[in-house]
């Protein structure tokens, strides 16, 4: 199995973020690592590690586990929020590049190993 690596731009919302530009995201699923989970990784050395099925089920409503909250904002975008020690950090996406990420995952995650 291959791993699925998709490059994407999304807005950091902080309080002043009127008119921030986006940033670049790493969508990325490793079968081997973990067949259940995904990970996306922010600018510097942010990274986070959450279930597959968290991601689908936030894209239709919203959905929580542990320190991810995911939610659909509005019929094109998607918002994810990560908890953690040192705060909340809230990430804007357009729902097209999640959705088209999720699709390769299960994609590759179908597709037999060969002998």
């Amino acid at each position: 199995m291959s791993v699925v690596e998709q490059y994407a731009r999304a807005h950091i919302v902080t309080e002043t973020s009127e008119g921030q530009n986006a940033v670049p995201v790493v969508l990325r699923y490793d079968p081997e690592t973990d067949p259940r989970s995904v990970r996306i990784g922010l600018p510097g050395p942010h990274e986070w590690e959450f279930s597959r099925e968290l991601l689908e089920r936030g894209l239709r409503a919203p959905a929580r586990s542990g320190a991810v909250e995911i939610w659909p904002c509005g019929r094109v975008q998607a918002v994810l929020e990560f908890h953690s020690t040192q705060g909340v950090t809230v990430v804007q996406f357009d729902s097209k590049a999640l959705v088209r990420f999720l699709r390769r995952t299960y994609t590759v995650a179908a597709t037999p190993v060969p002998h």
